[in-house]
């Protein structure tokens, strides 16, 4: 994402990655607007990308915390 907006959550990136599909499936829309939609969708699943990659790595240190509590 750009480095003036804020992240934004997963649930509110997804959502209107969601929305962007739609758009882009339903056509109508110009080049133009159909590229821009493109790079925007890029955008929001590399957002969603990064907080399932957060989520993955916070599961694992937990697991493996548990894991020597356990040993």
């Amino acid at each position: 994402m750009s480095g003036d907006r804020p992240e934004m959550t997963y649930e509110q990136a997804r959502e209107e990655l969601v929305d962007v599909v739609r758009k882009l499936e339903a056509g109508g829309t110009s080049l133009e607007e159909s590229l821009a939609l493109w790079e925007r969708g890029e955008e929001l699943a590399g957002t969603c990308q990064r907080w399932l990659d957060g989520a993955r790595e916070r599961l694992t240190k937990a697991q493996a915390a548990h894991e020597e509590k356990t040993d």
